[in-house]
């Protein structure tokens, strides 16, 4: 562990080498949020250009010094000259094709909680985050507190929290160096004590020193009073502008350079606290999946039991070792009346070991917790995961169907139920009453919001049947068809492209026949075994058909006879794919950028932001990068088609970035849909990717925010909440849930909205003294339709960090400043119900109260590393 005084030795000077940022001088006075800040200032470097750069060189960084299990170590002079892109190093450093879908998401989370902070109700204007208004001694408090508190929710495994606390700490320190005047003074390297807390700021100035002339104009050069102290600048109104004050954007390159080396700095010194295993884990440097079980463990599950362990223990002992192991194993218990606890590893050997414990015993009747199990592993399973659930009875907590729903959504993680259960049957486990024929449409619902499936089979196949959990865990995508769901009489159509691999057809169902045809005509029936097209083998009702590669790319056709509805999934290999994230362009207020949404809203105009990956799989390097033209929105599940959108790219065509503007009236009414993903390879040949799960549009907008700073065990913490209407009156009830179970009031229980309005309520959650510390509390909060049962409830999810006291070290008082160095009290937070016509349209931009799904945990005092 490297001292916390001292410089960083991961920081070599030949990473200063690989600075690539194509920048442009620009009338800037500061860094914007992200990439649609260019939209308003092209050519300036923004906090989400930063934030992948420095996050990309300490990866290079790492790759160089880890060389890869079995492949030749990687050169740095393979690097030099050449733009970073995460595709191109992890298919130099795990091999060509290799997915880097999660590393960019998790870069992704980063980028979006460092711009939120710009955006935040509590964040956006407060000083100490920004390094404003002459108080950099607390800025530098904030920055290292948040600095600590990802190290905290990163050993804690919660990624995410650790993710949103990383990118506000980013934002404070990049903000230094476009914000104080350390460039000015001719300073060519990072400040030496800013990370480090037991180093004290000195030479500050106070806030009525002299700095330069009154300037009026968008820059100012040559207004300087030869200064020699570190001051800062100041942006809104509180406190208002001293005179002498003015912008110096053509020092906005110096700058971005300087905030690029120190941002480097910064993940450098994460990974020294955290080690490589741990920073990898931070950052999803990896192309694995995790594995997330949740079992059902009552008598009658033994068979099942024992598939999950002969499955856990096939991709443990397989993947051990190489870039596919899994980097976090869940394993959530459950049976009737009980659920849990949560067992989270990153050691494939202590999950292995506490699989190896559970045993099928007691109980034995249904229903059972199914879904409170289940929430309780989206709560703990990384985002972009796969989470199977081993069950043979329907859920006890249908209540919750909907909350689980919008979590999965939320964490975008894949949901399959393995049912040892035919919802036909009426003889099996003993029950206590008659049950529905209809009890497993919430294994249903969940599925289909996720993008999983429900999977019936019996106890004499399902060990043949839960290998599609070692498939999943390769990461597999999912190819639309068209029509989505089996029409009697009627083909199911499919395109493969030149970048699929080991495509497989999976059909459950009471099915008949069936047959698949290639684009020359070549036929297979459902014959088991080796057939012209593929190798078919049946599990009672569940058949798997796994295609030869090299497939024949074009049009693939898919008949099904069967009695009932018949499921049909086809999956393939394939780096090729997207993320997609939504958002509103904010144009008010200090920086205008793309403000995030994780679902769009009814009645609102929304962007979309695809992040295409894998550009640079192509077969031959040489092709010309694929190129993608728009979108299609598809209603689920019967796929009607609700609109096409054009895509415009946003800078350099490699980096894969795409935008489109989503129109309101294509987004006029709440319910799910999917998002399929329309382009040409780089020889013409047709490209079609759908997105893993379904979007919901929400009919309100529901957002929660946390106070300023971390929750202490034995304090009450007030939250915020937002709900805007844009689409229409709404009459909802609202109802809070807490894990762990704290105590939770609120003094907002219902609102009546009317279209393009909104209302305001405070939430005030008590920690018990007995709270655990360094521990995460996840709130919820739901908004429910009143008068209309069929519109679905919106939810809101955020996740909190519980922190005991810990010392504080002492710094000394800054020489020629007169303010305290640390800010040991938070200003008073006071919110009451309020409810503002006509502000959830127009006015939206510049409502001071705007927040997003998150927490704000800001340190209020500073924390040892």
């Amino acid at each position: 562990m490297l001292p916390t005084d001292e410089p960083l030795s991961h920081l070599g000077p030949s990473l200063l080498l690989l600075l690539q940022l194509q920048l442009l001088l620009a009338p800037a006075s500061a860094f914007f949020p992200n990439i649609w800040s260019l939209l308003a200032a092209p050519g300036s470097i923004t906090h989400q250009d930063l934030t992948e750069e420095a996050a990309l060189n300490v990866t290079l960084q790492l790759f160089l010094e880890q060389p890869p299990p079995g492949r030749p170590p990687l050169r740095l002079e393979d690097f030099l000259g050449r733009t970073l892109l995460a595709d191109n190093l992890f298919a130099a450093y795990f091999g060509p094709g290799s997915p880097s879908r999660r590393f960019r998401a998790a870069l992704g989370e980063v980028s979006r909680a460092n711009a939120a902070q710009d955006f935040l109700p509590t964040s956006r204007n407060d000083p100490d985050l920004h390094f404003d208004a002459e108080r950099l001694g607390q800025g530098r408090a904030r920055l290292v507190g948040a600095l600590g508190e990802t190290v905290v929710a990163a050993r804690a495994l919660d990624h995410s929290l650790a993710r949103q606390r990383l990118g506000a700490a980013l934002h404070a320190l990049q903000d230094f160096y476009s914000h104080s005047n350390w460039v000015e003074l001719g300073e060519q390297q990072p400040h030496p004590h800013l990370l480090w807390p037991r180093q004290g700021l000195r030479n500050l100035a106070q806030v009525d020193d002299p700095t330069c002339s009154d300037c009026d104009e968008w820059s100012c050069p040559g207004n300087l009073l030869g200064f020699t102290l570190l001051t800062s600048g100041y942006f809104g109104t509180h406190p208002s502008k001293p005179p002498g004050f003015s912008p110096h954007h053509m020092l906005h390159l110096q700058a971005a350079n300087l905030a690029l080396l120190a941002s480097i700095q910064a993940f450098s010194l994460l990974r020294s606290r955290l080690g490589d295993r741990g920073f990898s884990r931070l950052l999803d440097i990896t192309p694995a999946s995790s594995l997330s079980f949740v079992l059902d463990t009552t008598g009658s599950m033994g068979e099942e039991i024992n598939a999950a362990k002969i499955q856990a223990r096939h991709i443990v002992e397989q993947r051990r070792g190489g870039p596919m192991e899994p980097t976090h194993y869940v394993l959530v218990p459950f049976h009737d009346p009980g659920f849990g606890p949560v067992f989270t590893t990153s050691d494939p050997d202590s999950f292995w070991q506490q699989l190896n414990e559970i045993h099928a015993l007691g109980g034995g009747d249904e229903p059972e917790m199914c879904l409170s199990a289940l929430e309780l592993a989206l709560q703990h399973t990384p985002p972009l995961s796969d989470i199977f659930v081993f069950t043979d009875a329907s859920p006890k907590d249908a209540f919750l169907t909907n909350r689980v729903e919008s979590l999965t959504q939320e964490r975008r993680c894949r949901v399959t139920f393995l049912l040892t259960e035919d919802p036909s049957r009426v003889q099996g486990r003993p029950r206590r009453e008659v049950l529905s024929p209809l009890r497993f449409e919430p294994y249903e619902a969940v599925a289909l919001a996720s993008g999983g499936e429900v999977i019936f089979t019996k106890d004499q196949y399902i060990q043949d049947v839960a290998a599609i959990v070692g498939d999943s865990v390769a990461d597999l995508v999912t190819l639309p068809l068209e029509p989505p769901v089996v029409v009697p009489e009627r083909p199911l159509v499919f395109s493969v492209d030149g970048l699929l691999q080991r495509v497989t057809v999976r059909i459950h169902g009471e099915v008949s026949s069936f047959w698949i045809r290639n684009p020359a005509g070549v036929s297979q029936g459902q014959e088991e075994g080796e057939g012209p097209l593929g190798h078919t083998r049946r599990f009672g009702q569940f058949w798997m058909v796994r295609m030869n590669d090299p497939l024949q790319t074009g049009t693939w056709e898919i008949q099904v006879t069967a009695k009932g509805t018949p499921r049909v999934r086809v999956q393939a290999q394939t780096s090729l794919d997207f993320l997609f994230h939504f958002g509103i362009p904010m144009e008010d207020g200090p920086h205008p950028g793309l403000y995030p949404l994780t679902q769009p809203v009814a009645g609102l105009q929304t962007q979309l932001l695809v992040e295409v990956t894998g550009l640079g799989s192509r077969g031959n390097p040489g092709d010309p990068l694929p190129h993608f033209s728009h979108v299609v929105l598809r209603g689920v599940p019967h796929g009607a088609e609700l609109g096409r959108v054009p895509l415009e790219p946003m800078g350099p065509r490699e980096r894969g970035l795409l935008a489109a503007s989503l129109p309101p009236t294509l987004l006029s009414t709440a319910g799910p849909f999917s998002l399929e993903l329309i382009g040409q390879d780089g020889v013409g040949q047709g490209l079609h990717r759908v997105a893993p799960q379904p979007c919901a549009v929400v009919p309100v907008l529901l957002e929660l925010s946390g106070p300023p700073g971390f929750l202490a065990p034995g304090t009450e913490a007030p939250l915020s909440l937002r709900i805007a209407s844009f689409s229409g009156p709404q009459d909802l009830d609202l109802r809070t849930s807490v894990n762990p179970s704290f105590a939770l009031t609120s003094n907002l229980s219902r609102v009546r909205l009317e279209q393009n309005e909104s209302a305001w309520g405070c939430l005030w959650l008590k920690v018990p003294d007995t709270a655990t510390s360094d521990s995460v509390v996840m709130v919820t909060v739901t908004a429910m339709d009143r008068e209309a049962s069929t519109v679905p409830p919106t939810h809101t999810f955020l996740r909190l960090l519980v922190r005991g006291p810990t010392p504080q070290d002492q710094l000394p008082a800054p020489v020629h400043s007169t303010d305290p160095v640390l800010t040991t009290t938070s200003p008073a937070f006071h919110l009451s119900t309020l409810v503002t016509p006509g502000r959830a349209g127009g006015g939206l931009v510049g409502n001071p109260w705007w927040g997003t799904v998150g927490a704000v945990l800001l340190l209020l005092g500073l924390a040892s590393w």
